[in-house]
Formats: C-alpha cells, sequence, structure tokens
C-alpha cells in the first residue's frame, strides 16, 4: 500500500501552538463509520455519543520533562538530549542533538551547582538509528527530582510558541512517569467531565503505554507494509481487563481515548485471541509492543475511537484509517481543514463511533 495515499494538504496556521484556555472547549468532528455521517461539535457533546455500559479506556503515561539542555565535558560545545525509554540501572534510550558529534564514550554535563559541578552527568555508551543513543546518567539524589529541576516538558518540533503552564501538556489522570510526549487525546478531559460521563453510566477504565521513538519516527519506506515500529513498554491491568470483558460481554462497547490507549488494546487482543473463538478473553498483561495497525490489519477490541488530527501520511493516520476506512477517514479531514479545525497536539478531537 502506497504510503501516499495518506497525505493530505495542511495549510501551517492550522496547527495548534498553544493549549486552549478551556480544556472541554475544543471542537469535536464525529464520524459514524455504519453511516458515513460527519457532524461538526463541540468536545462537550462526546456526552451524547457516549451510553451507559460503555467502557471509556484512558492512557495514564505520564509524561516528564525529558528535555535536557547541556553541554559537551570536553569542549563546552551545546548539547541535547529527549529521553525516550528508561532501560534501568540509570541507562536510557534517547535522541541526541548534535548526533554526528555525540560519539560512543562522549560525556555531557547538565546544569551547574554552587560548587561549580554539574548535578547530571551522562556518558554515551552507544549509537542507534535515527540519532537514537543509549545512555548512561551519574547524579547525586532521586534522579526524578534532578529531572524535575533541569529538564523541560518535550513538545513536539512543530509547537514553536514556549508553554507557560506544564501540566497543560499533562491529562488530568497522568499517574505513570515515563512518556517523552502525552496522549493528546486525552488533554480535552477534565476531572468533572469524567464525572459527568460516570455519572450517565459509562465505565472509565485505564491502560498504560509509555509513549516513546515510535511517536516521532515518521514512515520513510514508499510502502506502508515496508515501514516498522519502535517498541514501546505498556501495562494492561487487572482490573481493566475485567472491565473490558464485563463491558463486552453486556454488549457495551470499548472506546480507546487516543491511538495510545487503542494500540495497547489492540496489542493485548492479540496476545488473548484464540483461533476458533469469537469473544476474546482479556486477562492482565505487560510488556513492549511495536503492533502496526493499518487498513487491512484487523481491529480487533476498540469498538469506537477518540484521537487528536494527525500528521500527514503518519502511523497515526494509518491506525485510524484502519478503524473508520481510508477515504472516510481522507474525507473528514478534507472536511477538517476546510472548517479550519487545529491540528495535532494542542488541537481538536475526532470521536469515530
Amino acid at each position: 500500500m502506497d504510503v501516499n495515499l495518506f497525505d493530505f494538504d495542511l495549510p501551517e496556521e492550522l496547527i495548534a501552538q498553544t493549549p486552549l484556555l478551556a480544556r472541554t472547549g475544543s471542537r469535536l468532528l464525529a464520524l459514524n463509520k455504519r453511516t458515513g455521517e460527519i457532524g461538526h461539535c463541540r468536545f462537550e457533546d462526546m456526552a451524547d455519543f457516549l451510553r451507559p455500559g460503555d467502557l471509556l479506556v484512558l492512557n495514564d503515561t505520564k509524561v516528564i520533562p525529558a528535555r535536557l539542555y547541556g553541554h559537551k565535558a570536553d569542549t563546552g560545545a551545546k548539547a541535547e538530549l529527549l529521553l525516550l525509554k528508561s532501560l534501568g540501572e540509570d541507562r536510557w534510550e534517547a535522541l541526541a542533538k548534535p548526533g554526528k558529534r555525540l560519539k560512543k564514550d562522549a560525556v555531557l554535563h547538565f546544569g551547574q551547582e554552587e560548587n561549580g559541578e554539574p548535578p547530571l552527568t551522562a556518558v554515551i555508551e552507544d549509537e542507534g538509528e535515527m540519532g537514537a543513543r543509549i545512555v548512561r546518567f551519574h547524579y547525586k539524589g532521586i534522579f526524578n527530582e534532578i529531572l524535575d529541576r533541569l529538564g523541560e516538558m518535550p513538545l513536539p518540533p512543530y509547537i514553536k510558541e514556549q508553554l507557560e503552564d506544564r501540566d497543560r501538556y499533562q491529562t488530568v489522570y497522568a499517574r505513570h512517569e515515563g512518556s517523552a510526549a502525552a496522549p493528546t487525546a486525552g488533554l480535552h478531559f477534565t476531572k468533572e467531565f469524567l464525572g459527568r460521563l460516570q455519572q450517565q453510566g459509562v465505565r472509565i477504565a485505564t491502560v498504560t503505554l509509555h509513549v516513546g521513538l515510535g511517536t516521532f519516527r515518521p514512515v520513510s519506506a514508499d510502502t506502508v507494509e515496508s515501514h516498522a515500529m519502535h517498541a514501546e513498554y505498556y501495562e494492561l491491568p487487572e482490573e481493566t481487563a475485567a472491565a473490558i470483558n464485563a463491558a463486552k460481554a453486556a454488549g457495551g462497547r470499548v472506546v480507546a481515548v487516543g491511538t495510545t490507549s487503542a494500540r495497547t488494546l489492540e496489542t493485548a487482543a492479540r496476545r488473548f485471541r484464540k483461533e476458533g473463538q469469537d469473544s476474546i478473553r482479556f486477562e492482565a498483561c505487560s510488556g513492549w509492543t511495536d503492533i502496526f495497525i493499518y487498513p487491512g490489519i484487523p481491529v480487533l477490541a476498540v469498538d469506537a475511537l477518540l484521537t487528536n488530527f494527525h500528521l500527514p501520511k503518519s502511523t497515526l493516520v494509518m491506525l485510524v484509517s484502519a478503524i473508520a476506512g481510508r477515504e472516510f477517514v481522507m474525507e473528514a479531514y478534507r472536511q477538517a481543514v476546510e472548517e479550519r479545525y487545529r491540528f495535532f497536539s494542542f488541537g481538536d478531537a475526532m470521536f469515530i463511533y
């Protein structure tokens, strides 16, 4: 399948640079995948699309201040790391700039104490693709506290404005630290709106997927099938597995909030699917997933999806197209551009049901 089938023209001025004052103030493009109807709504209209017995699945990952600015210990040249994935024992996978100059055994310093010493030092242990490096950190104290003091929120490169409030790049239900980017579909929710949904009979469950290089990596292949995803860590807890089983058994819909939740659910579905059986019984699970869903790949767990608007030719547009159909999604994107919807992380939302 040609990657260009997922391309579209996007005026740069439609890329949202700052979040709206109110989280629930966004617009909502509603796609009925059964009838082909496209509706132009407000985000709070989500309440009208959800039914008692539906299960809303949220990704409760928490973005860490993963962007570090420092310098090379030997030359003083500026250097930057974007932490992507913890490998344990103070080792991380990270994107490095300038990648060509940060070779194996390079030493980087971040910050400066009153005595002139850096509170955080990184040694590059290995080189990977796309500027990725394996680094080991050295420090005194608690790493997360040092990172919170020295690091910056890792906003995507298409956002040029400074973020005044760090919390606006976190969901209100963020819990487990580890992401290099926010699961942005969840940024639209407030605790009050979630409570309103629960009052009308919608159940809520959580999964965790720590967003890493898979989100940043573009599709460089000519064909969709040739692209390989980067593995990201996920967890599906026991109570969520039970909630999915109960919802499916009672005829409710599993509604994924964001493509990261969808990828976690589809990973688990493939793990527990038994040949010859129509239904899937979910269990608690965790691990690494490099699942890539595009048209032609069956969607096994997700009945409906809330998502933001994504980059042209991205794996996320392909996933959305697998759920709603490529032509339908491309028409929806055409209308979104025509109607001046706001795109990407701080942009408006789409609901496929």
